[in-house]
């Protein structure tokens, strides 16, 4: 359903929260390093942010969305060549980018699978071709998740649902760019804020793997290993790790 635009042009920090999933919080540290500061006041001090500033912080978001840090996404926002259609076009064409991998798979398969159906010849050099791709993508998985651990964790899909699962992954990108802005800020680890963000980091992993061990051994194991995930860049979320490491041996100082 289309969303209107404010009827004063103007959003507080919650309105806009609201309406674009970015939390409170982040909005907030954007502030604080100059990223992206709202436009305006009002008379008790409160954030407004304008149209000007959304689309600001729409480009921050297609720039983090392609792995951007925040300095370097900074250095691209003062750059005057690098126009919002630009950094628009930059996102689509990221997202083009994995939608038509996987698809010029699903389609291959979907091509090969018919053939085989209508006991029509497939040659050797395709089935093969094809049949390595597929081998590779499900050969990342098993290696490092046993048999039963990849039934129990599609058990835990179907159970889920679909919606369930696109609110945990909405939560995991939300969560993932919080603790990014507290670590590339220079928050102690031992903050509360950050012991906060990291109970929650442990607890959606719980969620992920119903709190077996096993399987989040087998997920650390391919997060430590493969340069890239999911078009992830998984050094990044190794130093992600690190800093929630440190928040919770903090916490567990403390307790």
């Amino acid at each position: 359903m289309r969303r209107e635009v404010s009827e004063k042009g103007v959003w507080k920090v919650g309105e806009l929260a609201g309406r674009t999933g970015v939390s409170v919080r982040t909005l907030h540290h954007y502030d604080e390093i100059g990223l992206l500061s709202p436009s305006g006041r009002t008379a008790s001090g409160h954030r407004l942010y304008s149209a000007d500033d959304v689309l600001r912080l729409q480009q921050i978001r297609s720039l983090r969305a392609l792995g951007f840090r925040l300095e370097e996404i900074r250095r691209c926002l003062e750059d005057s060549d690098l126009s919002a259609q630009r950094v628009i076009e930059l996102h689509i064409r990221g997202i083009e980018e994995q939608i038509q991998r996987q698809n010029d798979l699903l389609g291959r398969l979907r091509a090969v699978a018919a053939r085989l159906r209508s006991a029509e010849e497939v040659s050797a050099v395709e089935l093969v071709n094809t049949a390595m791709e597929v081998i590779e993508m499900s050969e990342r998985v098993e290696r490092y998740y046993t048999k039963e651990q990849l039934k129990y964790l599609e058990q835990r899909r179907r159970e889920f649902g679909e919606e369930r699962i696109r609110g945990f992954e909405a939560e995991w990108a939300e969560l993932i760019e919080q603790v990014n802005a507290e670590m590339e800020a220079g928050t102690d680890p031992a903050d509360g804020r950050v012991r906060r963000l990291a109970k929650r980091w442990m607890e959606l992993i719980a969620e992920f793997t119903g709190g077996d061990p096993g399987i989040a051994r087998s997920a650390g194991n391919m997060w430590q290993q493969e340069e890239n995930i999911h078009g992830m860049d998984t050094a990044h979320m190794r130093e992600l790790g690190a800093y929630v490491s440190k928040s919770l041996a903090a916490s567990d100082r403390a307790e």
